[in-house]
């Protein structure tokens, strides 16, 4: 089976010049370059091409980690989808290469940096909820009442109406009206 060392380039920014990713892509062999003439991260039609030419045991270089990623969680998925496929990874600046034991390693070791960032982030997150919500405060925007929230305001307020009438006549519910009611 014929393998092919497939390079990958992207500007870092919108006027970089590609000269310098180019030739040391060129200088490690590559011999099929994707280059990318947007740093956008959500349309990379090189990249997609790249990943439709790929074939178990062809290699993927990029100059830097994130002339291809533009996050862990990002370089992650791109590394697992390329092992799925049999597929081989370098990172020049980075001196990360999957055919190696230290390249796969340093993956797994970012796979478990990242799920410990994420359990440490949502931990927080719960926790921060948790004591506002001991604190008597709720989470999201404060609403401000409509229209009919404040004629079912006033129309309870006047003790002239039952609850059965006031939502009739408002189209809010009993619920509705009672949470207003509690501020």
């Amino acid at each position: 089976m014929i393998q092919v060392i497939f390079g990958y380039v992207r500007p870092f920014s919108q006027d970089q010049d590609l000269r310098l990713q180019l030739n040391n892509l060129k200088q490690y062999g590559c011999e099929k370059i994707f280059t990318e003439h947007t740093n956008s991260p959500k349309n990379r039609p090189a990249l997609d091409n790249m990943f439709r030419a790929l074939k178990s045991g062809d290699s993927v270089i990029v100059y830097k980690l994130y002339s291809i990623a533009d996050s862990t969680r990002h370089l992650i998925d791109i590394v697992q989808f390329l092992e799925k496929e049999n597929v081989f990874f370098l990172s020049i600046l980075d001196q990360i290469d999957t055919s190696t034991n230290d390249g796969k390693i340093f993956f797994r070791m970012m796979e478990k940096v990242n799920v410990f960032q994420h359990d440490i982030l949502s931990e927080s997150t719960k926790a921060g909820i948790y004591e506002a919500k001991l604190k008597g405060k709720t989470g999201g925007r404060p609403r401000k009442p409509d229209e009919n929230v404040r004629r079912a305001l006033a129309m309870y307020q006047s003790k002239e109406f039952s609850i059965a009438q006031i939502t009739k006549a408002t189209g809010i519910s009993k619920t509705t009206l009672y949470r207003y009611l509690d501020h």
